[in-house]
């Protein structure tokens, strides 16, 4: 665990403010549901809390299924990270930090459909850098009670794959069930 030096006071109503910077390096915005962990030792640890990453080993046999139907790379997200992957290295993507121009298309609640090499490609990770390497890509939010949990990315690196119609509703139905299974 890494200090930070910075010290902060419980108010009358229990509530402790988390400081701007911390909250900016892990993108925690107001409302963002955040996970309270105790141990033996007496400390308290807030990690920032993903109902779709509770369905991790789901979503790596939901990626496996979604790949190997349409033959693309499948990725699930949920906000802040790749959860599972399929038909790609995983380390290229899993548990790698989300890229800000994908956090916030997936923030907007956007599709997003690259279908030719001539059309901008959104870089899935942070450290993906500018250059085009997928030649098509579908991009669809997991919506669960109105809330944006994550999406699910269908990717091709193959210069004569294209996404069609059956990529786009392959995509589409995966997020659709995805945020249904975590409705309340």
């Amino acid at each position: 665990m890494k200090a930070t030096g910075v010290v902060r006071r419980i108010d009358d109503l229990g509530r402790l403010v988390i400081p701007k910077e911390i909250r900016k390096v892990h993108h925690i915005k107001e409302g963002d549901p955040l996970e309270i962990f105790t141990d033996k030792e007496g400390e308290i640890i807030l990690k920032k809390y993903s109902p779709i990453g509770e369905l991790t080993e789901f979503a790596n046999t939901y990626a496996d299924t979604i790949s190997k139907t349409t033959g693309h790379i499948a990725c699930i997200t949920d906000k802040d990270t790749v959860i599972a992957v399929s038909g790609g290295q995983k380390k290229e993507f899993l548990e790698k930090s989300l890229s800000k121009e994908l956090e916030e298309v997936i923030e907007n609640k956007e599709v997003f459909k690259s279908k030719e090499n001539n059309e901008i490609a959104i870089p899935i990770t942070q450290n993906e850098g500018r250059e085009r390497i997928y030649n098509s890509q579908v991009i669809y939010p997991i919506i669960s009670d109105g809330d944006v949990i994550g999406s699910v990315i269908l990717l091709s690196k193959e210069p004569y794959k294209k996404m069609g119609d059956v990529e786009d509703k392959v995509a589409q139905s995966a997020a659709g069930f995805l945020g249904n299974h975590l409705e309340i």
